[in-house]
C-alpha cells in the first residue's frame, strides 16, 4: 500500500509542485484546498497520472475542529504545511487585523495541522512533516512584518518539534524558498532589481522547491531534522 503525503495549499504554485513531485516518488497524495476548488481540480488531474489513488481535501486549516476531522480517517506519513498568506505593508500602517490574519494562517494552521497528524505517526513511530517556511522569516523583509515574524515563528516550531517528536522517529524539517516563480512574487515591487542580487542570476522554480521536500521524505534525509534548508539560489548564504 502506498504512503500518504498531505500536502496543504495544492491548489498551485509551491503546493501543487510538491503534489507533482510526491506522486512521483510513489505517495498517494491528499491535496488539501480552501476555497480554490478549480486549482485543486487542477493539481489532482497531474497528480493522477502518477498516483491513481489520490484525491482533494477541502477544509479551514484554521478551524481546528475541522482539521482534526478530516485527517483522522487517514493514516498520513508525510505532512507538508505549505497553505500560507501573505498581506503586506509597512508595520506602522498595517492593520491588526492583516498581522493577525497572517500569523494565524502561517502558525497557528500548521501547529493545528501537526497536531492532529502527529498522533497516529506517534503510535507508528514514523512519519515526517515539512513546514514550507520562506527567506524573509530568514533576513525579515521591509514591508512583511507580519509574514516575516509568521514564517520564523514556523522555523522555531520546527527546531522544536524535532527535539519532542525524534524519540518517536518522526522527523521534523522546514524548507525555506526565496524568490520562485510563482503569481505571489509578481507583486513585490522592484522585482528585476531584488533578482540583481540572487547569485544564481534567476529565480527559483517551484519544481526545484518540491526537490528538496522530495529529499527530506526520503530514505537518504534519515538522519536530518530540525533543519531548515534555504532554496534561494544564494541570496542569503546559510
Amino acid at each position: 500500500m502506498s504512503k500518504i503525503a498531505l500536502v496543504t495549499g495544492a491548489s498551485s504554485g509551491i503546493g501543487r509542485a510538491i503534489a507533482i513531485r510526491l506522486a512521483k516518488d510513489g505517495y498517494r497524495i491528499l491535496a488539501h484546498y480552501n476555497s480554490n476548488k478549480a486549482g485543486a481540480s487542477e493539481t489532482l488531474s497531474e497528480v493522477q497520472k502518477f498516483s491513481p489513488d489520490s484525491m482533494i481535501l477541502q477544509f479551514d486549516i484554521l478551524v481546528a475542529e475541522q482539521v482534526e476531522k478530516t485527517v483522522k480517517d487517514f493514516e498520513i506519513d508525510v505532512l507538508v504545511n505549505n497553505a500560507g498568506l501573505h498581506l503586506d505593508g509597512m508595520a506602522i500602517l498595517m492593520s491588526n487585523d492583516s498581522f493577525e490574519k497572517v500569523v494565524r494562517t502561517n502558525l497557528f494552521g500548521p501547529f493545528y495541522l501537526i497536531k492532529s497528524c502527529a498522533k497516529k505517526m506517534l503510535l507508528r513511530r514514523s512519519g515526517c512533516i515539512i513546514n514550507i517556511s520562506s527567506l524573509a522569516g530568514q533576513t525579515g523583509n521591509p514591508g512583511q512584518v507580519n509574514y516575516a515574524a509568521s514564517k520564523a515563528g514556523l522555523i522555531g516550531m520546527t527546531k522544536t518539534l524535532a527535539m519532542e517528536l525524534g524519540p518517536r522517529g518522526i522527523r521534523v524539517n522546514a524548507v525555506a524558498p526565496g524568490l520562485i516563480e510563482t503569481e505571489m512574487i509578481h507583486t513585490i515591487p522592484n522585482l528585476e532589481n531584488l533578482k540583481k542580487q540572487i547569485p544564481l542570476g534567476r529565480f527559483g522554480l517551484p519544481e526545484e522547491v518540491a526537490g528538496v521536500v522530495s529529499f527530506l521524505c526520503s530514505a537518504d534525509a534519515s538522519f536530518v531534522t530540525g533543519h531548515t534548508l534555504s532554496v534561494n539560489g544564494g541570496m542569503f548564504p546559510s
